[in-house]
Parts: structure tokens; C-alpha cells; sequence
């Protein structure tokens, strides 16, 4: 299954029934009054935290949803059923954002968790509902009330205790596969890794989850690479697990590009505590580990552990100062697991080499269509490199469009129109003549006794 960490979804929660006019009608039954019932309330939008998810994907190629309407209310004082909620399933560890994409509407990090994000509009009074002693005979109703409608980006922040991060070909693949029975793919060429993974870690009798993330290179805040958009997966980690490849000529530069990144993302993730993991010594000899761990613990004022993923060589001294480090923070902070809001990027990042230069980053304003300025200056792109990177792009599913891939254009949402039924966003202001028996405009329209 394709992983996907962010989505944008247009939700709609269910408009309210329209109220009945109607009036008792029986046999020997003379001035039976008015019996017109009230409209049922709108389905409401709720999303639910469950296990056994791990990705968006099931909002990627479907992107609007609506709840039911309420029924309509009938003659004899009968309501017309409540809508049936709409019920998005999202994994552990979603955000749910404003279309802004800073404002968080919901952080759902617990399994079982539900929240109501939008609430259904209320069904409308029957002229049942104004009888009065003066009034025996009303001929007016209410129309219901519309439901809330808005676009919500979703970003998915992996609850881990312990994140890897480090330059490609670090040897971050190699530890978690060799700590854990997660299986990610494992080559000796950069950037092996493109979506993140989880893993358990066994200590003793005790466990933790790690996760695993793409590797960073100098200048994956502008975009090069993979970019930074994955240190999100790690936003909720106690402790940051700094791998460092050994035989890297510069051991001390290859610190300090990860430590920039970090920072440029944001200061909460910088500043989070972490153990660097000098890589591969079995290829070192003494004097050259004993040499670059003294050079990392002088320039950075961390633990410097000395470890080989292959051999298994200080692999589990190193769990076993995770275990501590997260102990030791659970019961400092609990609340680690609510990072801030980070901004999303518009378009999914395709993997393909075009470097991003700082003019090409994505705004809110601008459309980003995959490749940069510059590479468009230096070579014109064939018909074949012209279509679409990832190549799972259907025709006409933009979430911006307004319009689902299902309806055709000019089609009415039978759901939306019922067979008599007055679309209440037609009716303007004032209108009382929700139903074809008419209305009387001298008549109170009722709303503030309601205490609209």
C-alpha cells in the first residue's frame, strides 16, 4: 500500500429537513388543526482515531464527503429522521488542520478518540409548532438549517518514542532492521529509504517504537532531496537517535548539516535531546574512531556512542540508553505527543532529481507543478518527462475544483434534492414559503424562539 502523510478533504455536515404544513383531516373530526411535524437535524462530521491505519491513501483519490441531510418533516406531528453522521477514520497520530494550515482543529492521538468537527444543521418547525390561542391556524413552516462546509488538510505525525535521523546512507535502515522486525529496504545507494518506517524495539522486558525517516543533505528546508518534509514523523519522539556515518571523510560536517536542518524546521525539533550514533566502526580502526568520536562529543556536547548496525557491535548499549533517555522524559513531559502545527506542502514532493532552488519554494499562492524555474531554463523537459512524476494523477481530481470525481457537470446530488424538497440555501431571508401550501407573511418566523 502507497504511503501518504497528507491529504486535503472538502467536508460538508448534513443540512436540516424542512418543517411540514399540514392539518388533521378525518372524518367527524371538524377543525382537526395543524399537525405538520418538525424536520430532522443534519448528520454531523466526526473523525475517529482507530488502529491498523498507518496512511492517508483513502483520502488521496477521494476528496469530498458529505453527511446526510435530515429528513423532512410529515403530516400526524411526525419529525423527519436525523441524518446519519459522517465518519472519517483517520490513523493514530493525525492533525487535522485549517485550510490556513496552521490552525489545528483536532489532534487525534489515542486509538478510539472521536471528535465532532462539524455539526449538522437543526431541522425546521411544522406550523404545528405555532399554534397558539390566536393563532389556530398557521400556514407556515421553517426551513432547515444548512450544514457547515470547509476544506481540512490532514497530516499525519507518527507517534514514535525514539526517531532516526542522519545523512543518507547513515546506516539508519540497517539499525532498525537490525533492532527491530521491521523489514525496510536496504542498498548502498542515497536515499533508499522514501517513506518512513516504525519499528518496535524489544529491551529486557521492556519496549519502545522507533521511527525511521528519510535521510536529510544540506538544504532540504529549500526542498533538495526529499526535502524535510518527513521530519514531521518524528515531531513526537522523546529522543532523537543522531546517526553518523563513520567513514565519512568530515564526521564534524556531517553533524553539523543534520543539526542546521533540524533548526530550520523549528526550533521544538533542535531542541529536542539526542544521542549520536558514530556508525560503522567496524570499518574504522581504534585510533580513527577514538579520533572523530572526540571530535563530535567536542563540537556538539553530546553523547557520543560508538556502534555498528551490521555487526551488532554497541547495538544494544545504545537501546538500553534510549530506554533510559525515554523513561526519564515520559515522566518529565507527557505531553510530548502534541507537537506544534507545521505547515504542509501543497502538491506530494515526487522523487525525482530536480534540484529546488529558494525561489522555487511552495506558497499558498502559488501552483507548483513539479519541476523548478531554474531546470526549465536550462533544459526543456520532453513530451514523455513533461506528464505527470508519479504517474497515479487522475484527470480532474483536484481537491480545489469544488466538484467530486463522481458528479458530472450540470448533475444534481439526488441525496441533496429530494422529490418536493426546498433547497433551503434558495430560500432568501425572510421567505416563510418553505412548502407548497404557502405562507402567511405577517406571521413571526419562529427563529428566535429558538434563540438563533
Amino acid at each position: 500500500m502507497k504511503f501518504l502523510d497528507q491529504a486535503k478533504v472538502f467536508l460538508k455536515s448534513g443540512d436540516g429537513g424542512n418543517g411540514a404544513v399540514a392539518f388533521r383531516r378525518e372524518k367527524y373530526i371538524e377543525f382537526g388543526g395543524p399537525d405538520g411535524g418538525n424536520g430532522g437535524k443534519g448528520g454531523d462530521v466526526v473523525v475517529e482515531a482507530v488502529n491498523g491505519l498507518n496512511t492517508l491513501i483513502d483520502y488521496r483519490y477521494k476528496t469530498h464527503f458529505k453527511a446526510e441531510r435530515g429528513q423532512q418533516g410529515m403530516g400526524r406531528d411526525r419529525s423527519g429522521a436525523r441524518g446519519a453522521d459522517l465518519v472519517l477514520r483517520v490513523p493514530v497520530g493525525t492533525q487535522l488542520l485549517d485550510e490556513d494550515q496552521e490552525t489545528v482543529l483536532a489532534d487525534m492521538t489515542e486509538a478510539g478518540q472521536r471528535v465532532v468537527l462539524m455539526k449538522g444543521g437543526d431541522g425546521g418547525f411544522g406550523n404545528a409548532y405555532y399554534k397558539t390561542a390566536t393563532n389556530r391556524a398557521p400556514r407556515k413552516a421553517q426551513p432547515g438549517w444548512p450544514g457547515e462546509e470547509r476544506w481540512v488538510w490532514l497530516r499525519l505525525k507518527l507517534i514514535a518514542d525514539a526517531g532516526l535521523v542522519g545523512l543518507p546512507n547513515a546506516g539508519k535502515s540497517t539499525f532498525l532492521a537490525a533492532t527491530t522486525a521491521a523489514k525496510p529496504k536496504i542498498a548502498d545507494y542515497p536515499f533508499t529509504t522514501l517513506t518512513p518506517n516504525l519499528g518496535v524495539v524489544r529491551v529486557g522486558e521492556e519496549e519502545f517504537v522507533m521511527a525511521d525517516i528519510p535521510g536529510l543533505i544540506e538544504g532540504a528546508h529549500e526542498g533538495h532531496g526529499l526535502g524535510d518534509r518527513f521530519l514531521g514523523h518524528v515531531e513526537r519522539t522523546r529522543i532523537l537517535l543522531h546517526l553518523i556515518d563513520g567513514t565519512a571523510e568530515d564526521v564534524v560536517e556531517s553533524y553539523r548539516v543534520v543539526r542546521n536542518e533540524l533548526a530550520a524546521y523549528g526550533e521544538h525539533l533542535a531542541a529536542k535531546a539526542e544521542i549520536i550514533g558514530l556508525n560503522k566502526c567496524d570499518s574504522l580502526t581504534p585510533e580513527e574512531m577514538g579520533e572523530k568520536q572526540s571530535a563530535l562529543q567536542s563540537v556538539s556536547g553530546a553523547e557520543v556512542m560508538i556502534l555498528s548496525g551490521a555487526t551488532g557491535q554497541g547495538v544494544q548499549a545504545v537501546l538500553y540508553r534510549l530506554l533510559q533517555e525515554i523513561k526519564r522524559a515520559k515522566a518529565e513531559d507527557p505531553d510530548v505527543v502534541r507537537p506544534p502545527a507545521t505547515k504542509t506542502m501543497a502538491p506530494e514532493i515526487p522523487a525525482f532529481k530536480t534540484k529546488l532552488g529558494p525561489e522555487s519554494r511552495v506558497t499558498d499562492d502559488d501552483e507548483w507543478d513539479g519541476v523548478s524555474d531554474e531546470a526549465d531554463e536550462e533544459e526543456p523537459l520532453s513530451d514523455e518527462d513533461a506528464e505527470d512524476p508519479e504517474g497515479d494523477e487522475l484527470d480532474g481530481d483536484d481537491p480545489d475544483d469544488g466538484e467530486s470525481e463522481d458528479d458530472e457537470p450540470g448533475d444534481d446530488d439526488p441525496e441533496d434534492d429530494e422529490p418536493g424538497d426546498d433547497d433551503p440555501e434558495d430560500d432568501e431571508p425572510g421567505d416563510d414559503e418553505a412548502v407548497s401550501d404557502g405562507g402567511d407573511g405577517d406571521e413571526d418566523d419562529g427563529r428566535d424562539s429558538r434563540g438563533r
